[in-house]
C-alpha cells in the first residue's frame, strides 16, 4: 500500500489529495487560480481529516511539476519539498502534460497520438505527443504555433488536440481530416494514477536539485 499525497497547483484548477495505490481516496479543489498559494495547506490539512490520517502516514509527496503557471508551479514545489524535508519521505513529479494527456486518453479513447497544450501567450504553447499507450512521442516543448506544426504527423495519423492552448492550433491550421480539438480537464484521479505509476518505478526526485519544469526561462519581473 502506497499512500501518496498529491500538490497541484499548476493551471487553473488546483488539486490536492491523497489516494492509496493510485485510487484516490480525497481530493480537494480550488478553481481560483489566483488564491493557489493560500489553498495549499488548509487543503493538506483537510484532506488528512476527510481520509482520517495523520501526516506521518504518507508515503511520499507528489506534484505536477509543470508546465504551467510559473508562480503555481512555485506553490507545489516548495509546499511539497517542505514536507517531504520535513517527514523524511521521498518526492514524486510528474508532467502536467502527461496527466492532460492520461485524462484525454480515457476520455476520448482511439486516436493514434494525443497532444496537451497549455497556452504560453501570444501564438506560443506548451506541448508534446502521447501515444494511446502515454508513450511519449515528442518531448516537451515550447512551440511558436504555425499552419505547418505538426505537418508530418498529421499526414500519417489521427491526432487529438486538447488544452487551453488548443483553440489557438485550431484557429491557425487549416481544416484536417486527421485533426481532431475535444475540451478535456484532468482531476485528481488521473494525477494519482500517474503520480503512483513513478512511485512504482522508484522514479523519486533528488530534494537538493528539484524544480519547476518550466520549458522556458524563467524570469522574475520588477
Amino acid at each position: 500500500m502506497a499512500l501518496i499525497l498529491h500538490i497541484d497547483t499548476a493551471l487553473q484548477q488546483a488539486n490536492v489529495g491523497i489516494a492509496d495505490d493510485g485510487i484516490p481516496l480525497v481530493n480537494i479543489q480550488n478553481e481560483d487560480q489566483y488564491s493557489h498559494a493560500a489553498f495549499v495547506q488548509p487543503a493538506i490539512q483537510e484532506a488528512l481529516r476527510q481520509s482520517n490520517m495523520s501526516i506521518d502516514s504518507i508515503d511520499a509527496v507528489g506534484v505536477t511539476a509543470g508546465p504551467g503557471s510559473y508562480t503555481g508551479l512555485r506553490v507545489a514545489m516548495a509546499s511539497a519539498k517542505g514536507l517531504c524535508y520535513a517527514l523524511n519521505k521521498p518526492l514524486l513529479a510528474v508532467n502536467t502534460l502527461e496527466v492532460m494527456a492520461a485524462a484525454a486518453i480515457e476520455k476520448f479513447p482511439g486516436f493514434d497520438l494525443y497532444c496537451p497544450m497549455i497556452d504560453a501567450r501570444r501564438n506560443e504553447v506548451y506541448t508534446s505527443l502521447y501515444t494511446s499507450s502515454l508513450e511519449v512521442s515528442m518531448p516537451v516543448t515550447a512551440l511558436i504555433l504555425e499552419k505547418t506544426s505538426f505537418e508530418k504527423a498529421l499526414a500519417n495519423v489521427t491526432v487529438l488536440y486538447f488544452g487551453n492552448g488548443s483553440i489557438k492550433f485550431k484557429n491557425t491550421i487549416e481544416p484536417h481530416a486527421n485533426a481532431f480539438f475535444e475540451e478535456v480537464a484532468y482531476d485528481g484521479a488521473h494525477l494519482a494514477k500517474c503520480l503512483f505509476k513513478s512511485f512504482k518505478h522508484n522514479d523519486f526526485q533528488d530534494l537538493a536539485y528539484a524544480e519547476p519544469l518550466y520549458v522556458k526561462d524563467f524570469y522574475l519581473g520588477k
